[in-house]
């Protein structure tokens, strides 16, 4: 009799247990002949030599499921255990599996595009209004990479700016403040990655998510780069963010033109970033339009209306310039 420990190294012990422990319950049924026990991460078996050592092949097989697909059914169990292949329909076309194995994939051709894009290029801009699920499909990206160890971390990054509004200071410490600019951040990782793992990547620092002044004077290698709300960001901050990039490294840049909160004297960093880089090579683009969109379907119709806003305010400008031009005067009236 011999005695084995088994540590599970990456899958989530709550997803991988089941619920009141009951896939633990059933591999004991299936493995009567081994005493076990399982507290965290630990898995102590005893048993005969061969027996714990077959054990354990089907245990690492459990655990490599279980972290692809973020959950572990009594069906998958039987079917490992057995030797068979388990296949979840789900799985066509899913980038990863989300916390209780739901699957996240590109929902619009223009989200699949991105997805191309970004196995392209080591640098990528997604450009769209709100809801077209930019940021969403950019971290579940940065999620299969990191899972995929193609990266060994994940930098997350957005510019702190208000929406339109002074917040005045905010409690608490430096993280206390900066949290609620990057709260979006947050709640995509969580429906993506179990609170247990994520509270584990963001504590060892596999996983940083970091307003964009804290970027400057870092080489991030071996890693992918989330950059949000990019069209917030100056021309100094964007250029800066952009020489971050190291070896083994891809960056992703989201950002929606119509909704930059920076003081009308100050251009935004992406719109000129765009025009600089256009056709340099290893830069992908795509652009997102309001088919896109993948929130209520109010959404799309509330953007619809202000575009329409926009454009008919723009034939009125102009209408008042040509006026003014024809009457030989450069008093513009103001128009809000």
């Amino acid at each position: 009799m011999i005695e084995r420990i088994i540590i599970l190294e990456n899958a989530d012990p709550a997803s991988f247990y089941g619920v009141n422990n009951c896939n633990m319950s059933l591999i004991r049924n299936l493995y009567p002949k081994l005493r076990m026990a399982a507290r965290g991460s630990v898995i102590k078996v005893i048993g005969d030599e061969s027996e714990t050592e077959c054990f354990e092949k089907k245990i690492r097989e459990l655990e490599e499921y279980c972290v692809k697909y973020n959950r572990l059914t009594e069906d998958v169990i039987l079917d490992i255990v057995k030797g068979e292949q388990p296949h979840d329909k789900r799985s066509d076309g899913a980038i990863i599996f989300g916390v209780n194995g739901k699957p996240i994939s590109a929902r619009t051709p223009n989200q699949q595009l991105l997805v191309d894009t970004f196995q392209k290029n080591d640098l990528t801009f997604a450009l769209g209004p709100a809801g077209t699920g930019k940021t969403y499909i950019a971290i579940a990206l940065a999620v299969r990479a990191l899972k995929n160890r193609e990266a060994r971390k994940i930098i997350l990054s957005r510019p702190a700016v208000e929406a339109g509004e002074k917040l005045g200071f905010l409690p608490g410490d430096m993280k206390d403040k900066i949290d609620p600019y990057l709260q979006p951040l947050y709640d995509a990782l969580e429906d993506m990655i179990p609170a247990v793992k994520l509270k584990e990547y963001m504590e060892t620092k596999v996983i940083q998510i970091a307003p964009l002044a804290f970027m400057r004077g870092r080489t991030l290698n071996d890693a992918i780069i989330v950059l949000d709300e990019a069209q917030n960001t100056t021309t100094h901050q964007i250029k800066m963010f952009l020489t971050r990039l190291g070896m083994n490294a891809k960056m992703i840049i989201t950002g929606d033109a119509t909704q930059i909160d920076l003081p009308r004297s100050t251009t935004s960093g992406l719109l000129q970033a765009l025009h600089i880089l256009k056709g340099v090579d290893g830069i992908g683009k795509v652009e997102f339009g309001k088919k896109d969109i993948v929130r209520h379907a109010l959404v799309q119709r509330i953007v619809e209306a202000y575009e329409h806003y926009d454009e008919s305010m723009k034939d009125i400008k102009k209408s008042v310039t040509d006026t003014a031009a024809d009457n030989g005067t450069n008093d513009i009236p103001t128009l809000s």
